[in-house]
């Protein structure tokens, strides 16, 4: 990585560092639940135009100007019913969740935000639009964030820990930095370990955790991606057996990325199951929320001004 290159296509290498995760695990496994339902296009969010993004409508353009009323109902599956067929399912096996949660749909849907909190599952801030942050200028994304950080304060009781926009524009990364009061991000998918951003323009060490888009139910709704719950839950099986075995002298971290109103419906929450009923017949499991994982890393490996460690 340089001024002249700033990519770093090298990370790590071939020497990744032990995570030493707690029990000896040799995998540290984090699921995590997007709550969008609400946060998402449409003209009645003061939009251009309705959402079509991440739904079992596929093909869906954006309707201008007009609301679309079956993509509408798709969403509100998620926050309905969707969304407590997860949380019972995740009670029922005693695993914690990261919750990216954005800020409007927790306000369209306080109840459930705090039935996450009081069953110990993390809010990671999930700005507060469902939005492309891509050509937002940098004063109204900031404002974003002031907002979001804010409102899911007021509805969880909890200032938000750890950030994650998901269509990030070019001021991202260095905003939440600036913010000062993450212990870490998402927005990235490079590295099946956590590292340190090296290019804080605050000199402070910045944490990022990389999330997934492959072990990710949203490949239910792309093309090349999960046809039925078969598919998704061999999938997460061999990704699982893959890592679990690199795991005995180099563990690492398996994301799963779930969706309230895809991972939700019956069919695919079966998948799930059967998978969580698997890792659970693993012995060295750490089933983790990911402001835990970040505040393993930050005690067992402290920033020590290089770009990897």
């Amino acid at each position: 990585m340089s001024a002249d290159y700033p990519r770093d296509l090298i990370g790590y290498g071939n020497n990744p560092p032990h995570p030493r995760w707690p029990g000896n695990a040799r995998i540290a496994l984090s699921f995590v639940l997007n709550y969008e339902e609400g946060g998402e296009r449409n003209i009645l969010h003061g939009d251009k135009e309705s959402e079509a993004f991440l739904s079992e409508m596929v093909a869906a353009q954006p309707l201008q100007g007009q609301r679309n009323m079956s993509m509408e109902s798709l969403y509100e599956y998620g926050s309905r019913a969707g969304v407590w067929r997860i949380l019972k399912l995740f009670r029922q096996f005693d695993i914690p969740l990261t919750i990216f949660a954005v800020a409007m749909a927790a306000q369209r849907h306080p109840e459930v935000i705090r039935a996450m909190v009081a069953e110990g599952h993390e809010i990671c801030s999930h700005g507060y639009r469902w939005i492309d942050y891509q050509n937002m200028d940098e004063t109204q994304e900031r404002e974003h964030m002031r907002q979001a950080i804010q409102i899911l304060t007021e509805i969880s009781g909890e200032r938000p820990l750890g950030w994650y926009t998901g269509r990030t524009g070019p001021n991202t990364r260095r905003l939440v930095m600036e913010e000062g009061g993450f212990l870490y991000d998402c927005d990235t998918y490079d590295d099946d370990l956590p590292y340190w951003e090296p290019n804080n323009p605050t000199g402070k060490p910045h944490l990022v955790i990389p999330y997934t888009l492959d072990t990710n139910d949203m490949r239910f709704t792309q093309v090349q991606g999960f046809n039925n719950s078969e598919q998704f839950f061999q999938y997460l099986k061999d990704a699982f057996d893959v890592l679990y075995a690199e795991g005995e002298d180099a563990p690492k971290m398996l994301s799963i990325g779930l969706h309230c109103r895809l991972i939700g419906r019956p069919a695919r929450l079966a998948a799930l199951k059967r998978f969580i009923e698997y890792a659970k017949g693993h012995e060295q499991v750490w089933f983790t929320r990911r402001v835990d994982i970040a505040r393993h890393w930050h005690t067992e490996h402290p920033f020590t001004g290089k770009a990897e460690q």
